[in-house]
């Protein structure tokens, strides 16, 4: 007895999620790039995972980030404190408008 399977299969409708958020089109993108690679690499799993952005950093990469980041976080805690200090100066010279005054 052959099995009933209802208007569409479970099967066709992970194909229709899958083309709708378009993963196909972008591991087939993937895949294209990889077979029209002159070169082969030696790794193609690395190579689609890299394509994807899925392959983990250079570790140099990543220490190089690091530091990178936490200067501009020095950085911008240095400018805010600057432009607090600026903002008082200016407060001295230029007093806020009082309140029901006609700009």
């Amino acid at each position: 007895m052959a099995h009933y399977r209802g208007p569409e299969s479970k099967r066709e409708q992970f194909k229709r999620y899958l083309e709708k958020s378009g993963v196909l089109d972008t591991l087939t993108s993937v895949l294209v790039t990889l077979y029209e690679e002159p070169e082969k690499p030696n790794n193609a799993l690395d190579f689609v995972k890299l394509r994807l952005g899925a392959a983990d950093p250079d570790p140099a990469d990543a220490e190089r980030l690091r530091t990178e980041l936490a200067e501009l976080h020095m950085k911008c805690n240095l400018l805010l404190e600057e432009n607090k200090e600026l903002r008082n100066k200016l407060l001295k010279y230029e007093p806020l408008p009082e309140e029901g005054a006609a700009e």
